[in-house]
């Protein structure tokens, strides 16, 4: 005989999801105070966290990104370089050889 399979309406699933989320308890110990399998528990707070998760990037931002790290890679150069400098300049006033 198959096994038949219970309903929760979605009010039930966001409270328990919210429950979880909220108060940071295990999913295995809710799920047992409230008689659901707790894998079903942990596939609905799974869903819940993916759709607060910000969508994709589109093409303006993707090629901002891009810009950015660029600069950030040329920022991070130059800052090195400046660094070396002091280190020779340090170097020379106080008469060392590098």
């Amino acid at each position: 005989m198959p096994e038949k399979r219970r309903k929760f309406d979605p009010e039930f699933r966001d409270g328990a999801v919210r429950l979880v989320l909220e108060t940071g308890r295990p999913i295995a110990e809710i799920a047992r105070e409230i008689d659901v399998n707790p894998g079903t528990l942990g596939n609905w707070v799974d869903k819940a966290r993916q759709a607060d998760r910000p969508e994709t990037l589109d093409g303006s931002e993707r090629e901002e990104l891009v810009r950015l790290r660029r600069e950030v890679h040329e920022l991070r150069m130059q800052r090195d370089v400046l660094k070396r400098s002091v280190v020779l300049w340090v170097d020379e006033a106080m008469g060392r050889k590098p």
